[in-house]
């Protein structure tokens, strides 16, 4: 794989060094990355970039910046190759530092363009060796797997017997020739926002009562977390359901699972799972439970706001769930149901909204 990444982004250099030879003005053509360039694949039911491009280009002191600081971007990436060394976003960052006029000002702006290079080359960043700054997060649960050691051969874990209480931690590079998922004997995973009450369910022995893999995705999920989502329900046919605070942003993590987010909508096919259900917490849970509840904050409201226009949560079932929240006016966290006591999440409510959607029969 790594001649081929070579291969590409050499080719994409050519391409710039011989515009500027044959007297053209070079260009850097790709997909616009907006919510209004996102579109149904209905192959794939997933959410992808559209059909509208952007152009950076030397005609403009802005796209001659943005070209040059690309250029400078892969030849570091080529180093890394040729060196067989892999560095964090945030090393790459600093090492700007040493480009000159080529230098980031923002890690957000390197980062941008790492993103923007994967739509550019239909790669992905681990084909750069470039990586985030933290793994994934973990995982609890009946299920086997391989990993890579340093050595290069790989080792047997398993995620209920071989780990400890904070489980198995997902690892930056969770491909195949990293990470390989051999056996398991759940019926489905369930992924959870919080580390509460990621605590809760595995002290509570929620995964061994139900035959199912527990994942923390520690709020927003990494890439590597969803990555392992997917190939947990496309290689084991595992259903994945969804189990987050109730407000906005919790509703924006379940959408990133399931319809991909429009930052990586470029990878929606190997990082989104279409199936994934969300359970809760809802609008209607709030009320339907009793549940308590903070006040909506203006940033919150805007946000609901912006959901509704958003092209992934058109379906009747969100657009009732975000107005109902948006009427009553409260928002409330997976904690909220301690109010019954410790052990009502695991033996009331999640065995009530697993059992609606055929996840506990």
């Amino acid at each position: 794989m790594g001649s081929e990444v070579k291969k590409t982004l050499e080719s994409m250099v050519e391409g710039i060094y011989n515009a500027l030879g044959g007297g053209e003005v070079p260009e850097i053509r790709m997909s616009s990355r907006n919510r209004d360039n996102i579109v149904l694949d209905k192959l794939s039911s997933v959410w992808k970039y559209g059909d509208a491009k952007v152009s950076r280009s030397l005609r403009t002191t802005d796209g001659a910046n943005y070209v040059l600081k690309n250029m400078y971007m892969i030849d570091f990436i080529l180093e890394m190759l040729r060196d067989g060394k892999s560095s964090t976003l945030r090393e790459m960052y600093y090492i700007s530092e040493g480009w000159g006029r080529a230098k980031f000002g923002t890690q957000d702006e390197s980062d941008l363009m790492a993103e923007d290079l994967e739509v550019i080359t239909s790669l992905i960043r681990e084909d750069f060796k470039l990586r985030p700054e933290e793994n994934g997060a973990s995982i609890i649960g009946d299920i086997t797997i391989e990993e890579r050691s340093r050595k290069g051969d790989f080792k047997k874990i398993n995620c209920k017997d071989d780990v400890g209480e904070a489980g198995y931690t997902i690892p930056n590079n969770v491909e195949s020739e990293k990470l390989r998922l051999s056996s398991t004997n759940a019926k489905f995973v369930l992924a959870l926002e919080t580390g509460g009450m990621f605590d809760r369910l595995v002290e509570n022995g929620f995964d061994e009562k139900f035959g199912c893999v527990l994942v923390h995705l520690k709020g927003q999920p990494a890439r590597s977390t969803r990555r392992v989502l997917k190939r947990m329900n496309t290689e084991m046919n595992l259903p994945i359901f969804v189990f987050t605070d109730g407000d906005p942003w919790s509703f924006r993590i379940f959408g990133s699972i399931a319809y991909g987010a429009i930052k990586t909508a470029h990878i929606s096919e190997y990082l989104a799972v279409p199936t994934a259900e969300f359970i809760g917490v809802t609008a209607s849970d709030i009320l339907n439970y009793d549940l308590p509840t903070d006040k909506l904050t203006d940033k919150d409201i805007a946000a609901l706001n912006a959901e509704l226009k958003d092209p992934r949560f058109q379906t009747d079932f969100w657009r009732a769930e975000i107005e109902t929240m948006l009427q009553i006016n409260k928002k409330a966290e997976q904690q909220a149901l301690a109010k019954y006591g410790l052990n009502y999440v695991t033996d009331t409510y999640l065995p009530e909204k697993l059992g609606e959607v055929g996840g506990i029969t």
